[in-house]
């Protein structure tokens, strides 16, 4: 178990230091034998003149309270048995040293208070005296609001994320080791990107990787920043930054950083520039020790500014993707713990193709509610039937796939698998649910990079036209995205077959890179088969398997 110690300034630390000396003065001053030794010839004088109360034996001396002299104390091996007849000797009792345990831990105790308290208010948050006069500032909210939480979330407590784990897993050591990275000089990412469609765990998985790492965790939702009022958004930025400084290590988690993150375009917005200027500087500002990780999640990278995603600042990205079959079985098996059930958990993930951590926790919530109403013992597959309508899964409606629909999306998905791997474009996974395929963002992009994204966005038209003659409606994001590289293709870069373009110039490209694609797949028809086989069974396929794939068949 790692201790996290507070970060003391110079002056708390001196008040520390002297606290705990007086405290060991004062016990040495309670505590030390200051008695004097006599003689036999002086202990027989104080025996015999009857001065002596009572005596004390504790082992090699013998502590006589005599009257005049105080206490005073000889060897117990000088006195005979005749001295000791004349006087009461009683044993040492032990509760002297107890009453000045409980004393010294009272005292420590009552130091401890008074500086956690003075630390609470002056170190950790400033609060503001209230003013008697009234002002025309607007009302914010101080540093007082800007307090890190326990988390108590644990990645045992997350069902299908080992993938994700697998990542973060460097950064928990980081933040309970950082000395092992210092002394080897190597440098912890500064922020890492959380990014993935809404209800696939991301909050859960930052408070994971805080409760993990034992350390304090501050939460801040990028439209928390968001402020009508200039210079208001940038001051709550240095508070949580501030804070989380106080109590390093620690992780700040800003949720949808898109709100504050977003590409300055030209258009003048003071406030949102000023609070993203801010965020950039903080970042900036870390220190090599300072041991502060952030963590920002958002549902959409291509919004966000390419100052915060440059290096140095969210130098590692990880890629949430909604559950696969098996991952859902394992979040399945976390929800349907505690409820008593008699069903199959494999046949429920296969009827909930495309659902999210959420989606998977309110079906089973409202199907655990059905049961009760009907008065029912336990949790059946009827009671997931009955209520999988009721069930919002976000904003994408290919959350349930007839089994029509799933022959579709996998050729679909197989078209851009075979395009993405013919050109060769770095990604790790491609599942059945995922609407495109995110094109590396890295400036400039040649030409043929440019077409070769192009043909992947329309892979999947082409692929289920040469095997159904028509393709879905969910064609239509893919369908966007290559028209808009086409148009800048032609438009900005200048790419077309003349300096001066036309609107013709976007549709003949588009022609071509479409008829392109689809007699390369109509070639390579059997690598397709193989590939949707594969997406129609686990519903995932990796890079190196759709590679493997393709050079057995090819």
């Amino acid at each position: 178990m790692n201790i996290t110690w507070p970060n003391f300034n110079r002056n708390q630390l001196i008040l520390l230091v002297s606290g705990g000396i007086i405290l060991l003065l004062l016990m040495y001053a309670l505590l030390r034998d200051s008695s004097d030794t006599v003689s036999l010839a002086e202990a027989t004088q104080l025996i015999g003149a009857g001065t002596v109360d009572h005596a004390v034996m504790d082992g090699e001396y013998t502590y006589l309270s005599t009257r005049d002299y105080g206490v005073v104390k000889i060897h117990s091996s000088q006195l005979s048995r005749e001295l000791m007849s004349q006087m009461k000797i009683e044993s040492k009792k032990t509760y002297g040293w107890i009453f000045f345990l409980v004393i010294f831990g009272g005292i420590a105790g009552a130091l401890g208070w008074v500086y956690k308290s003075r630390f609470n208010v002056s170190g950790l948050v400033h609060r503001e005296e209230p003013v008697a006069v009234k002002s025309h500032e607007p009302e914010t909210t101080s540093n007082a609001s800007v307090v890190p939480v326990k988390s108590n979330v644990r990645f045992s407590d997350i069902g299908g994320i080992s993938d994700v784990k697998e990542e973060l897993e460097e950064i928990i050591d980081f933040l309970r080791n950082p000395k092992r990275y210092y002394n080897f000089g190597a440098r912890m990412p500064r922020g890492v990107l959380l990014v993935g469609p809404p209800g696939v765990g991301k909050t859960m998985i930052a408070k994971a990787v805080a409760a993990e790492a034992d350390v304090p965790f501050f939460y801040q939702s990028g439209a928390s920043f968001v402020q009508i009022y200039v210079g208001m958004g940038a001051k709550r930025v240095h508070e949580l930054f501030a804070a989380a400084k106080k109590n390093a290590p620690s992780i700040i988690f800003i949720d949808e950083i898109d709100a504050v993150g977003k590409k300055r375009d030209g258009g003048r917005n003071d406030e949102r520039e000023g609070t993203l200027n801010q965020l950039l500087t903080e970042m900036d500002g870390f220190e090599d020790t300072a041991g502060i990780v952030v963590i920002a999640a958002t549902n959409n990278i291509e919004v966000m500014d390419n100052a915060l995603l440059r290096a140095g600042r969210f130098d590692r990205r990880v890629f949430v993707e909604l559950p696969t079959a098996s991952e859902r079985c394992a979040i399945l098996e976390k929800y349907l713990h505690h409820i008593p059930h008699d069903l199959s958990i494999d046949e429920i993930a296969k009827m909930t193709v495309g659902f999210n951590g959420a989606s998977l926790a309110a079906l089973t919530n409202e199907a655990a509610l059905l049961c009760l109403r009907n008065r029912e013992f336990q949790v059946k597959m009827d009671h997931f039937l009955a209520v999988k309508d009721k069930v919002m899964f976000g904003k994408k409606k290919i959350a349930m796939l007839s089994q029509q629909q799933r022959h579709y999306q996998a050729r679909y998905q197989a078209g851009k698998v075979f395009a993405a791997t013919w050109s060769d474009l770095p990604y790790e996974k491609i599942t059945l649910s995922n609407e495109s395929i995110t094109p590396p963002s890295a400036e400039p992009l040649l030409k043929h990079e440019i077409e070769s994204q192009i043909r992947i966005h329309l892979a999947g038209i082409a692929a289920c036209d040469l095997r159904f003659g028509e393709h879905a409606s969910n064609a239509s994001h893919d369908v966007t995205a290559a028209r808009e590289l086409a148009h800048a293709m032609i438009h900005e870069y200048a790419m077309g077959p003349s300096l001066i373009p036309s609107e013709r110039d976007s549709i003949d490209l588009l022609d071509r890179l479409y008829t392109e694609i689809k007699t390369l797949l109509e070639q390579h028809m059997g690598s397709v088969d193989k590939l949707e086989t594969i997406l129609n069974e686990y519903e995932q396929i990796s890079k190196a398997l759709a590679k493997e794939t393709m050079n057995d068949v090819l």
